[in-house]
């Protein structure tokens, strides 16, 4: 898949700003922090953002669900000293 040129420059903006930042700080690199989070819903649902399901018959099954499901989020971040976790 071919990346479109504004996240190319981008991508490029970012280096030279962490190469700037490294001259300064020598351990910078030890400070940043990567996390994200997720969602995981106790009723089955499936996030179809991350997961296709493809099939050759068309469901015509009706299925009631309530209009705010129980979920658990759990966040998560990585950085040089370990990871941080919370469920909430």
């Amino acid at each position: 898949m071919a990346l479109h040129f504004k996240y190319d420059q981008a991508r490029r903006t970012f280096v030279e700003w962490a190469q700037n930042e490294i001259a300064v700080v020598p351990d910078f690199h030890k400070r940043i922090l990567f996390s994200d989070e997720a969602h995981f819903w106790l009723n089955g649902y499936v996030n179809k953002q991350n997961c296709r399901i493809w099939s050759e018959a068309n469901p015509q099954v009706y299925v009631e669900t309530p209009l705010h499901p129980e979920k658990l989020t759990v966040w998560c971040a990585l950085w040089a000293g370990g990871f941080l976790l919370q469920k909430r």
